[in-house]
């Protein structure tokens, strides 16, 4: 009789349900920027999600303590490449107001146009890239399509073409150029006149509804505690625009164009809907501001400054409803030519916090939907 030999194999106590960690990124198509995701799964459902960030911090806000308030506003417009005038309006808002300064009216209501046009600017490229993350390749031509339009108006009143630093304290640069609003209000017509590849093409495709809607809902509760803003928390039913709610710039006299668009689903597809329809009304609002520029007298574009500018010694908070949601500049001075402190507090980085209650419970194939749907720049995050 053959001996036989008996083999006893271990496979452990978890073998039937075993968690496996998954990382999304740094490098990956749909973050716009560098964005880590740390992903626990089971199975295909994620259990826990973190963002980990920090992979484009450039210390900005530490740079500000060293650069005098002229050149802190160059260093501003950079963090959300996309928002860039946005960007620098909260810095120069905040300056003027440490400095008791009145701002030309004429400045005004260039400031609030070249600000709406920024956001258009900015909500195009993802309305092009949230379908493209979802498979859907064609919308993002007709977007880039639309931010040329926009950009060389842009261009031509400022000199850049994403990076503008044609905000400063007291006003802006220079004055429009000559027959540049006859070609600005051509522009936001030709953008308008096409603006239906968006709310036919992408919100009438069947596909594009079903991966969005109903998933990813974020409630108002998590939209409170994780202070999102912008037209991310207005889809979840949060109703809150500083344009609205604390106007400034020339926000007070165009509550009758202003239309703060709201849904209550919550969901991927309200979040784009409230993109889009934000989009449209900018539109308007630029419409409006040229119109009021049309009318207003011939006068100065900007404050005249003495060569060495010191704010006086004190502290002041401003805050704006940036395309992406409110920023908030703390600023804090000694009474030099440099601030002391000045905080960013940016829209993207809030709301990508609360990727942490929002992924959970989710399936791995609905992660990139929900992430596309965030409405972030990473560089807004690490600053």
């Amino acid at each position: 009789m053959t001996p036989t030999t008996e083999t006893t194999v271990g496979i452990g106590g978890a073998a039937e349900s075993t968690d496996m960690v998954l990382n999304i990124g740094p490098q990956h198509p749909s973050t716009h920027g560098v964005l880590r995701l740390r992903l626990v799964l089971d199975g295909e459902r994620i259990r826990r999600a973190e963002p980990v960030i920090g992979y484009m911090h450039r210390g900005a806000e530490k740079l500000f303590e060293a650069r005098d308030y002229r050149q802190i506003v160059m260093l501003a417009n950079r963090h959300d490449w996309l928002s860039a005038f946005s960007n620098e309006l909260g810095v120069v808002i905040a300056v003027e107001r440490m400095l008791g300064m009145e701002v030309p009216a004429r400045a005004v209501w260039t400031r609030t146009l070249l600000a709406e046009l920024n956001r258009v600017l900015n909500h195009l490229m993802f309305l092009g890239s949230y379908p493209l993350e979802l498979g859907g390749i064609t919308p993002v031509f007709y977007a880039f399509r639309e931010r040329e339009v926009l950009q060389n108006v842009m261009e031509e009143v400022s000199g850049g073409r994403m990076h503008y630093m044609f905000n400063r304290v007291g006003g802006l640069k220079e004055d429009l150029p000559a027959g540049w609003a006859s070609r600005a209000r051509g522009a936001v017509s030709a953008v308008r006149s096409r603006m239906d590849v968006f709310d036919d093409l992408v919100l009438g495709n069947e596909i594009f509804r079903g991966r969005t809607r109903g998933v990813g809902i974020l409630t108002p509760a998590a939209v409170h505690a994780y202070g999102v803003s912008g037209p991310i928390a207005r889809a979840s039913g949060v109703d809150f625009d500083l344009r609205r709610d604390e106007p400034y710039l020339a926000y007070g006299e165009l509550q009758d164009t202003l239309k703060v668009v709201s849904r209550s689903e919550g969901d991927c597809l309200a979040r784009f809907e409230c993109l889009l329809e934000q989009t449209h009304n900018a539109l308007d609002l630029a419409d409006a501001c040229l119109d009021r520029l049309a009318d207003l007298p011939p006068g100065p574009i900007n404050q005249r400054l003495p060569k060495v500018l010191k704010a006086p010694e004190g502290h002041t908070y401003a805050w704006t409803e940036n395309p992406l949601g409110i920023n908030g500049y703390y600023l804090v001075s000694k009474g030099e030519k440099t601030p002391y402190r000045l905080k960013l507090r940016s829209a993207s980085y809030n709301n990508i916090q609360a990727l942490t209650e929002l992924l959970p419970g989710t399936l791995v194939a609905d992660m990139v939907a929900i992430l596309g749907s965030m409405f972030f720049v990473v560089g807004d995050i690490d600053k």
